[in-house]
């Protein structure tokens, strides 16, 4: 456990010298938020103030990320910055999963996503020299991939074609869509083979699965976004950043219906988020999980073998 502590305090070290280089600032906002993530497979815990209403909403949800303060910021003008903190997730625990956990996230104005991917793989790559390790940059858009590994169109293939490489694993396929199984997809069949040593980044998801990047028209049309792993380890999710608030509303509306027919809770959205997206800079954004990239720099699947105490034993 001490040498988790060290390796970490040193990974924080880094990180804050990597921007500090670069002039990024570095903020603190809120964890509690009167607003909640409506994203439907994310699940956030929320609680209740007990103090004078004049203090505002009693019902208070801990963030899933600090992306939306954060955008709020840059449209006030603050510029170039980054968060390292923790976040909270409920119902997310396991061999690779803790409902708290540290992220770091960081914007910049003026560029777009594929300009950021190659500054979140510097950062990846100074933080493997922390343990003398060294990884390739494989940059490969998301039909691409799916076509070399598994000779599957994803934008094309039919719904059987997609579930044909999962006919051996045991699935509920109960109310799954054509996104989940493009998942599954990722998850059982593509990333287990990623190589060790090879950060490998995809950019250009299916416009359905955009969240709160741009959609860039076409045929098909493509989510500005891009995710990179080292290894099989999935550590960062970036976008050139969705700017238009009445499309952003619509997303969020979409993520509630798909919650209500769940049965699931509906998180109020993030008035003060929408209010500002008009004046947010042309800018990219990227989440990195840190916790993720210490399991990684240290090749390992268990995600307590890098926390102080973890979940169960809190």
């Amino acid at each position: 456990m001490i040498a988790a502590l060290r390796q970490r305090a040193a990974l924080n070290a880094l990180i804050r010298a990597f921007f500090a280089e670069r002039d990024v600032l570095e903020v603190e906002t809120p964890i509690l938020s009167a607003a909640g993530n409506t994203e439907p497979n994310i699940d956030s815990f929320h609680t209740r103030f007990s103090g004078h209403v004049d203090a505002g909403s009693a019902q208070r949800w801990l963030r899933t990320s600090p992306e939306y303060p954060l955008k709020r910021l840059l449209a006030a003008g603050v510029g170039d910055c980054y968060e390292l903190g923790r976040v909270f997730r409920n119902g997310e625990a396991g061999g690779r999963h803790n409902p708290e956990f540290t992220l770091l996230e960081w914007y910049r104005v003026g560029w777009d996503h594929h300009r950021l991917i190659e500054e979140t793989a510097a950062l990846v790559r100074a933080a493997l020299g922390l343990v003398q390790r060294t990884a390739t940059l494989r940059v490969i858009d998301y039909r691409g991939l799916y076509q070399r590994a598994l000779e599957i169109d994803p934008f094309d293939a039919s719904l059987e074609q997609l579930q044909a490489p999962l006919a051996d694993i045991r699935i509920d396929a109960d109310g799954l869509t054509r996104d989940d199984w493009l998942d599954l997809l990722m998850t059982h069949c593509i990333q287990p083979g990623f190589d060790d040593d090879t950060m490998t980044v995809v950019h250009d998801w299916p416009a359905s699965q955009a969240a709160l990047a741009r959609v860039r028209p076409g045929r098909p049309p493509l989510a500005e976004r891009f995710e990179l792993y080292l290894g099989a380890v999935e550590l960062a999710n970036g976008y050139h950043e969705l700017n238009d608030a009445a499309e952003q509303r619509a997303r969020f509306e979409r993520d509630l219906a798909t919650r209500r027919t769940r049965g699931d809770v509906l998180p109020p959205l993030d008035e003060p988020l929408l209010a500002a997206l008009p004046g947010l800079p042309d800018c990219a954004g990227v989440a990195v999980g840190v916790d993720r990239l210490l399991m990684a720099l240290n090749r390992t699947l268990r995600i307590a073998d890098v926390l102080t105490i973890d979940f169960a034993h809190a």
